[in-house]
């Protein structure tokens, strides 16, 4: 085995290299990952040194030119440029090589900027929905770009919105996706009019998508099933610590994947009994933190948890450790089906699964839709179709025909 010691630096990263080694044991490289990173910035080292670059001229194009020597000699363990992006980040976080230079911005990501500060700010959108919209608003306009529509908005037609609706990029998705899309496509469309970048309001020239509302059954878990989930949760590790106190935050609370991941340790108040959750248009509720809730998470703050200087109390197990993301939630929740032997679901199924538990409790709808924090009520209303016990009280018989 490789020992730290073995990894010598001998060009201008010398008087950096313990530092950048602290860096990575403080991001939560393990010591053979630390290592691995080391000897890359050793290649990277010598060919500085043999090409007379200095540290300052260190950027990702220079990397570029280093790695695409390298993987011409058949060195293709040094990967991309990413695989240098904490070196990189370190370097210039101590100002010891200049920040990346900016490209010069075009047309598109102009409007797009100013598209994004505005749902930002006017329409008051989280972040992973801005990042959702722009996505929409980026494929719409790249699709018309040319050297006469630079923007992608000039001669803007309903003609022009129809194709896109209708394009490849809708193929194969469902109907909840297409409107999801439309939707998107009318909030830049609105942008558009408001900002004076066009005359006309051309969101409602956007086809609409035809699929009745609310028509299926809300799909929902058995508490055994959610059970096992929390059960299969391997309790003597990091990982496990983590997974049960998601899934308990999850199961128990029926928060959103994104509510989890925004979840800062400042949120909890022990003594009072309650979280904050930051919920859909910036929202803040207070929730009560049940005693299982409660010991799950601190169970994962005592023993599982990083220490590192993140305030997000979900963290990444594998380096670079860092906040977790609604994908990562999801996976997690993927996992834990397997372990238990289910078909893999979304996290969003144990919000539902809490939802119906509730019912059968004898909770009312309105009391349901507050612990949701849902808006509309309407929202709520459609977890009265999986109360099945009370719908066969109401349901009429059905009517014989007479022979």
């Amino acid at each position: 085995m490789r020992k730290n010691s073995a990894t010598r630096i001998v060009g201008p990263l010398v008087p950096y290299s313990e530092g950048f080694r602290a860096e990575l044991s403080r991001l939560g490289y393990t010591p053979g990952s630390a290592e691995v990173h080391m000897w890359r910035v050793r290649r990277l080292d010598r060919w500085l040194a043999g090409e007379r670059i200095q540290l300052t001229e260190l950027d990702e194009r220079t990397v570029h030119q280093f790695l695409a020597l390298q993987n011409a000699n058949g060195h293709n363990g040094l990967r991309t440029v990413r695989t240098f992006a904490p070196l990189l980040g370190w370097l210039r976080a101590e100002q010891l090589v200049p920040p990346p230079s900016a490209p010069q911005a075009s047309p598109i990501e102009d409007l797009l900027a100013r598209y994004e500060h505005w749902l930002f700010s006017v329409r008051g959108l989280s972040d992973r929905t801005i990042e959702r919209y722009v996505v929409t608003a980026r494929r719409f306009l790249e699709q018309r770009v040319s050297s006469a529509k630079p923007s992608g908005i000039e001669e803007l037609s309903g003609l022009d919105l129809r194709d896109f609706v209708l394009g490849e990029h809708s193929r194969g998705l469902a109907v909840g996706s297409v409107k999801c899309r439309v939707g998107e496509l009318q909030a830049l469309l609105h942008f558009l009019h408001v900002t004076g970048v066009i005359a006309m309001e051309l969101a409602a020239a956007v086809p609409s998508v035809p699929g009745w509302r609310d028509r299926d059954v809300p799909p929902t878990m058995r508490s055994a099933d959610v059970q096992a989930m929390l059960d299969g949760c391997d309790r003597a590790t990091s990982t496990g610590l983590r997974d049960l106190a998601m899934l308990t935050v999850l199961a128990r609370l029926g928060l959103r994947a994104s509510e989890v991941a925004g979840l800062l340790l400042d949120d909890i108040d022990w003594r009072a009994g309650e979280l904050v959750v930051r919920g859909k248009g910036r929202r803040r509720d207070r929730l009560p933190l049940p005693n299982e809730v409660g010991q799950a998470i601190a169970a994962y703050l005592s023993d599982g948890r990083p220490p590192v200087q993140y305030r997000n109390v979900f963290l990444t197990q594998r380096a670079p450790t860092r906040p977790m993301t609604c994908g990562g939630i999801g996976q997690v929740v993927m996992s834990a089906c397997r372990r238990a032997g289910l078909a893999p679901v979304r996290s969003h199924r144990l919000r539902h699964a809490f939802a119906s538990d509730l019912l059968r409790q004898g909770e009312n709808l309105s009391s349901i839709g507050q612990l949701l924090r849902h808006q509309d009520m309407a929202t709520t209303a459609k977890y009265a179709k999986v109360d099945f016990c009370s719908l066969r009280q109401v349901a009429q018989p059905w009517p014989e025909q007479a022979r």
